[in-house]
């Protein structure tokens, strides 16, 4: 079938079974080299991540209520803490979306049978879970007190289970080094017939530029905590100045992996945010090739930011001002892709379903995050801020609301696509609603405290502070009843939605040349893209057959 023909409903004949029913059984899953199924394991995964990770997060709230001890001691917090940033760092945000929607989607997009490396990609799963069980093991070994960064010396003197934690993220960084070499090798290698480079979905360009991310900063990331397991365990005096080491290395070397890791966060989450607008506003990109090449842009430059982490950390002058000129190329280029975004609203037909709204949350998000992440990569307001809770307020707004909402709108987009079910499209508008809600009044405050000049990482302050830490927590559980229902209605629909169409959007993206769910094998016939998968004058929409209860 060629894409010149698509209908908008495509037909739903099978020679053979969807996915989830080809073979049964546990051991057919937990022994699967099928790319889907491997992804909807990653999507359990994952979301336990975030539960857990999302729990040790309101615990902070909860004991941040007043300015002294109110659920935990000042130990009991800082472990907390540590856990609740790696967890939904290094477990949850940095691989999300990648393996989910990356191994789900990437050879349906590419018109592949499966990713190069199907055994590889089955181990990359299971090298995620050893790392993830190291990792939560430091709660059983007394957990660890040293923050999400390992920074030194503290690190490497610290009497809690450093050790394990950082065995157990360099174990997830090398899942994450799988996954983006299978990337990589599956699009070079594996697209169909006529597929060139600039018939690529937009979301194929963000996956491929992660995943040269993953492969080449990664290692840096894994030698450094090897280096401070060593440090502690040899006494090398490698970055514990008493020692003779140098603790600002480490912040070179962690940051200079950190940094591009915020794009392995949010070049996928630009990659599916490309994909929504499109079907929703009915129309192709604006200018294709802008998002795709910003895409590179964006890891290329990546790699040459880390410094604006370290203006306080006694680097030069000359230094601090050539990383801050380069981290506003990252803005010009992140710039390009919202500009991009708002133009393929123009003139658009578009219509606001559930993943359309996440958009629009994703927008607000990243746009404003985006914005106070250029004041403090300029220096001279950088030193203000640092190790405020402004800084914690644009981490938060930009990497993980940006990838959260962009997470929960690949989940609504493709979750008829990834199970063959609809979900209740009047509880996933309100979900969405309470989410972004709750996001917005968690983290706002968090603006007015840095700026007041509260530290971030204190287990107690003054009295001045707490009416905006009351907000905050009160944002926090918002959030927390939004993801709660989000994940109500979802699980409904997993057993009694309605079935879904083939192509239930009216999009003109590859995956939904696949039934819904897709076959074992993908397609029943080698797709042959004729022309891109934007290149299309779309008729009107047919009314989405959508449950509204």
């Amino acid at each position: 079938m060629t894409t010149a023909a698509l209908p908008l409903e495509l037909p739903q004949e099978r020679l053979e079974a969807d996915y989830l029913r080809a073979q049964s059984g546990v051991w057919s899953w937990l022994n699967t080299r099928d790319h889907k199924r491997i992804a909807i394991m990653f999507l359990g995964a994952v979301n336990l991540s975030l539960l857990l990770g999302g729990a040790f997060a309101l615990l902070l709230r909860l004991e941040l209520l007043t300015p002294g001890r109110t659920l935990m001691s000042a130990s009991a917090y800082n472990r907390t803490f540590t856990l609740h940033g790696v967890v939904m760092v290094f477990m949850f945000m940095i691989p999300v979306i990648p393996t989910v929607f990356g191994n789900f989607l990437l050879p349906l997009m590419l018109g592949a049978r499966d990713v190069a490396f199907p055994r590889l990609n089955l181990a990359s799963f299971y090298v995620y879970l050893l790392g993830s069980a190291l990792t939560l093991w430091s709660m059983v070994a007394g957990g660890a007190d040293m923050g999400w960064t390992f920074y030194a010396p503290y690190s490497t003197r610290s009497p809690s289970a450093v050790a394990t934690v950082g065995l157990g993220v360099f174990v997830l960084g090398l899942s994450s080094i799988m996954t983006g070499l299978n990337f990589i090798v599956t699009v070079h290698t594996l697209r169909a017939r006529n597929l060139t480079w600039h018939k690529l979905p937009l979301f194929v360009w963000a996956i491929y530029a992660t995943s040269i991310i993953q492969v080449l900063a990664t290692p840096v990331l894994g030698m450094s905590l090897l280096l401070v397991l060593m440090d502690r365990v040899f006494l090398l005096g490698i970055f514990d100045p008493a020692l003779g080491g140098d603790p600002v290395l480490f912040q070179h070397l962690f940051w200079f992996y950190s940094h591009p890791a915020v794009y392995i966060m949010i070049l996928p989450a630009m990659g599916v945010i490309s994909e929504v607008v499109c079907t929703f506003a009915h129309r192709q990109p604006a200018s294709y090739n802008a998002i795709a090449y910003s895409s590179l842009g964006i890891a290329f430059v990546g790699f040459l930011t880390w410094g604006h982490h370290m203006f306080v950390a006694g680097i030069s002058v000359l230094d601090s001002g050539v990383f801050g000129i380069l981290s506003m190329f990252v803005a010009i280029f992140s710039a390009i892709k919202v500009l991009t975004w708002t133009a393929t609203l123009r003139r658009g037909s578009t219509s606001f379903e559930t993943p359309m709204l996440y958009f629009f949350w994703f927008l607000f998000l990243f746009i404003f995050g985006g914005m106070t992440g250029v004041a403090v990569a300029t220096s001279s307001l950088d030193v203000h801020w640092h190790d405020t809770y402004f800084v914690v307020a644009h981490f938060h707004f930009i990497m993980v609301g940006g990838t959260l909402t962009a997470y929960l709108a690949a989940l609504h987009y493709w979750f008829p696509k990834l199970f063959g079910r609809c979900y209740s499209e009047r509880w996933g508008m309100v979900s969405s609603i309470t989410v972004f809600t709750g996001f917005f009044f968690t983290f706002m405050p968090q603006f007015l405290l840095g700026n007041a000049g509260m530290p971030r990482r204190y287990y107690s302050y003054p009295e001045q502070y707490q009416w905006l830490n009351v907000l905050s927590t009160g944002g926090a559980s918002i959030l927390t009843v939004g993801l709660l229902i989000t994940f109500v209605y979802l699980t409904v629909a997993l057993a009694r939605g309605p079935r879904a169409q083939q192509n239930p959007w009216a999009s003109r993206s590859y995956e939904w040349l696949s039934a819904s769910p897709p076959p074992e094998h993908n397609f029943t016939a080698q797709p042959d893209f004729e022309q891109g998968p934007y290149d299309y004058h779309l008729p009107e929409a047919p009314a989405l057959q959508r449950s509204k209860e």
